[in-house]
């Protein structure tokens, strides 16, 4: 199977997925969660004049007389009386303006002005009025369908009364990895073996986006258990997502258990670096990526092809964060045939400097880094200051 560009592949990936439907859920259970219709206010906001802050309400034609106080308001009471010439209500911040006012006053800007009456005491005043529906009007869409939801966003369900708001379901993520050379990260390798840390970055990774990720341990490099696992995986989850196994090795079996699980297999081979043995293919019901066996080309092509599937799977548009930012010093490479992300770091002078870097196994880099720089295709160098693009973690 041919290799294809990173645009392509991407293509491919966002034109198979399949929205998962949706659920209500409670308010607080949203988060992180995708929105699945629109949230549409049921009254104004403010519901009335309100007072933004601590003072006296009164009419601004009576600033430079003494004013009587007729009665305090707190925050939660109604006006009892209507403020007339010559008077005014102490009022608290959030409480309803009374009838008649349409100024308040701050106490710092007033003095005792005789028995209940105060004067005001400043040269200017604004209204100090926060004025009904001139915020949200009963009726206007606050959230719209397709929303991450935020810890902002909770404020405006709570103030719309959207207790239990329709969210899309979280795509449950199978996650396998293989190679007879893997031992779990509570077990001592022994020689010749190393620690699985693929399936729990990736894990890691999946619930970080606010799926389910479903931990399927380690198949062993034998065909028979790779095909039962993917065809188990297959019957009961959204995304099977596998490491290692893929390439053309003599202990690769994925391609061929897929096959034999009648997965269409879309594209095998992607030009970019680390990660070109990528795998994606679909059934009627399922998503199944390969990813390669080494962390960090794991971890890169996760972000590049699994987050824009899950999320488009849940109805959202995912638009990565790109910057344009100056090199810290000058960058070569020797090879330019594919496209090549390259963990960085980002200085405090806004600044991309590349880190140690020993290529798709050296995990501790991607953990040093803040962003992924994007090297394109038949650029061999990139010279300090100049702007390149880079995709912050």
């Amino acid at each position: 199977m041919l290799m294809i560009s990173f645009e392509k592949a991407l293509e491919i990936i966002i034109d198979s997925a399949r929205t998962i439907g949706s659920e209500r859920v409670a308010m607080l259970d949203s988060l992180n969660r995708i929105l699945a219709e629109d949230v549409i206010s049921d009254l104004d906001m403010p519901p009335f004049n309100k007072s933004a802050m601590d003072g006296f309400a009164c009419r601004r034609s009576d600033l430079g007389n003494a004013m009587k106080v007729i009665e305090t308001i707190p925050a939660g009471k109604v006006p009892q009386f209507r403020v007339s010439e010559g008077e005014c209500s102490r009022i608290m911040t959030g409480a309803m303006v009374p009838d008649g006012a349409d100024t308040v006053i701050m106490v710092e800007q007033t003095e005792l002005a005789g028995d209940e009456k105060i004067r005001f005491t400043g040269s200017k005043t604004q209204t100090n009025i926060a004025y009904k529906a001139e915020d949200v009007k009963v009726g206007d869409v606050l959230l719209h369908k397709g929303q991450l939801i935020s810890s902002s966003h909770i404020a405006i369900m709570a103030a719309a009364g959207a207790n239990n708001p329709l969210v899309s379901v979280q795509p449950k993520v199978a996650i396998l990895s293989t190679g007879d050379e893997l031992v779990e990260p509570h077990q001592k390798p022994a020689t010749g073996q190393i620690r699985n840390s693929n399936s729990w970055q990736l894990m890691a990774q999946v619930r970080a986006m606010g799926c389910i990720p479903h931990y399927m341990g380690i198949i062993p490099d034998a065909e028979k258990e790779t095909e039962e696992a993917i065809a188990r995986e297959l019957a009961q989850s959204h995304l099977v997502l596998l490491t290692g196994g893929i390439s053309m090795g003599e202990y690769d079996f994925v391609p061929n258990s897929m096959r034999s699980n009648k997965v269409e297999v879309l594209f095998q081979k992607v030009a970019v670096k680390p990660g070109r043995p990528t795998l994606f293919g679909v059934t009627d019901k399922s998503c199944v990526i390969g990813l390669p066996g080494n962390p960090v080309s794991s971890f890169i092509n996760f972000e590049l092809f699994v987050k824009p599937l899950l999320f488009k799977m849940m109805g959202y548009h995912y638009k990565p964060v790109e910057l344009s930012l100056p090199m810290a010093e000058n960058f070569t490479r020797k090879k330019a045939d594919r496209l090549e992300w390259l963990p960085v770091d980002i200085t405090t002078e806004g600044k991309v400097l590349p880190v140690t870097y020993h290529g798709s196994a050296h995990i501790y880099a991607v953990s040093i880094s803040k962003a992924l720089l994007r090297v394109e295709i038949g650029t061999f160098e990139l010279q300090k200051e100049e702007l390149v693009n880079v995709r912050p973690f």
